[in-house]
């Protein structure tokens, strides 16, 4: 046996251990046990997450505001998941994939408000009129345990700043090799020069980048998607109908088995909303906000926007146009840009091969942000942040001339062992998020804005920065 085909056998049997074993229940049950105890919070406070998003522009005061962070999370969250992962679980897994997805963003919502206040009240200054955090800085200070801390770290760093980014830069050379027949080295070095500009800008940079580009290239994507669902309004019932039958393992000849189905709807809508995984949260952090809570909430609108609307999209392309076939291999973005032109006529390639440029390109500066926060976590070194954004920029390279497959397996496994970590923690962390948001609530029924006092969290007043709160 070869040292790839070992390698590979090896990672194989991590993600069978890690997915099939641990994660499936554990981040299901995380988010369960989230959704009961704040109440169905994603049900109730539904119309809130848009009320923030609102205001969320201002009070950053040359900081980054709360869309700011909303975006660079938006950022990472639509990438090729959107529309690689989702074609690829259709494919592997059948349209009932489709409905787990559903299942893992809804009750992911409210794990995403957890990890995410979290992120916020555990906070640190920056000293540069921004802060940091993310689970590694609540995992320490909020457990005290550094070293679990700085094992997430690494997870991230391996997931995000070097394998994802592989991920992303990989789909971009795909998909525009399929539309425009470039040659795959040629678009890994022009990926990388434009995103060293922006990386070596620091984290202002990216939430500006992010903050731009965004709400236009989803809009752009979405509209296509709704004209599209327009044009077929007629079979949606039978489209549905076949999501459910599939996911429950009705219609075993039109998807295969309900593991199948669960098991590629629940990793490829977590690798797309990355709810519980623990990135978003990195985020969360940077933002300039008047309560831990108001963040928790902006970024559970995220992770519905991602997975409810964009992967919904992509996925109702994929099902109208009729050409899924397991017999041929088309799978990943070849997939959505055959069921595009099927619909569309030939712009339908083209048009996802720069919905995808758009997509991953902002999805690889969000990445980058992760990492650079963890990086400094660490070693609270320039010069490895430099040696980081070195490293990122050759993934980025090595991403467009390597296999897919080989990636995707390595991306399951990074992606896991960082979801495992941060469950954990958020949990044990759990009364802390849930009484943050009692708080809150308490201060909108009593007719005020809600304002975090530190004071009414003797525990926490202990635990959090005097110079953040």
């Amino acid at each position: 046996m070869e040292l790839k085909d070992l390698f590979i056998s090896f990672i194989n049997t991590g993600n069978v251990l890690l997915w099939e074993n641990v994660l499936i229940y554990l981040l299901l049950g995380t988010g369960l046990y989230f959704t009961i105890r704040t109440g169905f919070l994603q049900i109730r406070s539904f119309g809130h997450m848009f009320s923030l998003i609102k205001d969320s522009r201002k009070g950053a005061k040359g900081g980054i505001s709360s869309f700011q962070a909303f975006s660079t999370s938006l950022a990472a969250r639509i990438g090729i998941g959107n529309l690689a992962g989702v074609a690829v679980a259709i494919y592997i897994g059948g349209p009932g994939a489709v409905f787990w997805m559903w299942v893992t963003a809804f009750v992911g919502m409210a794990t995403s408000f957890a990890e995410s206040a979290l992120a916020q009240v555990y906070k640190i200054n920056h000293k540069d009129n921004t802060f940091r955090g993310g689970p590694a800085y609540y995992i320490e200070k909020g457990l005290g345990q550094r070293w679990m801390g700085i094992l997430f770290a690494i997870c991230l760093v391996l997931a995000f700043g070097l394998v994802f980014n592989s991920v992303q830069s990989n789909s971009i050379a795909a998909a525009m090799h399929i539309a425009f027949g470039t040659d795959n080295t040629w678009v890994g070095i022009i990926l990388a020069i434009a995103v060293a500009p922006i990386i070596f800008g620091g984290m202002r940079s990216v939430a500006r980048v992010a903050e731009l580009i965004v709400p236009f290239m989803a809009i752009g994507y979405l509209v296509v998607a709704v004209y599209i669902i327009a044009i077929n309004i007629t079979i949606i019932p039978e489209i549905f109908a076949t999501i459910i039958n599939s996911a429950l393992g009705f219609e075993q000849a039109a998807g295969g088995a309900l593991g199948a189905a669960m098991m590629q709807g629940i990793k490829r809508g977590l690798f797309s909303n990355e709810a519980g995984m623990g990135a978003a949260p990195n985020a969360a952090a940077t933002a300039t906000t008047n309560h831990p809570a108001a963040q928790g909430y902006v970024q559970m609108l995220s992770v519905f926007i991602d997975t409810m609307i964009i992967c919904t999209a992509t996925a109702s392309i994929i099902l109208f146009s009729g050409i899924l076939d397991t017999s041929n291999g088309v799978t990943g973005i070849e997939l959505t840009q055959a069921a595009l032109d099927h619909e569309v006529g030939n712009w339908g390639s083209p048009f996802i091969a720069i919905a995808i440029l758009l997509f991953a390109f902002t999805s690889l500066i969000a990445n980058y942000s992760y990492g650079e926060s963890n990086i400094e976590y660490i070693f609270k070194s320039k010069i490895a942040i430099n040696i980081y954004r070195t490293a990122m920029l050759a993934m980025v390279f090595i991403g467009t001339v390597i296999d897919i497959p080989t990636i995707w397996i390595m991306a399951d496994l990074s992606m896991g062992m960082m979801a495992f970590v941060n469950l954990v923690a958020i949990l044990a962390l759990s009364e802390i998020a849930l009484a943050l948001l009692r708080d809150y609530e308490q201060q909108r029924k009593d007719g005020k804005i809600p304002m975090f006092d530190r004071k009414k969290f003797p525990q926490l007043d202990k635990q959090i920065d005097k110079d953040v709160w």
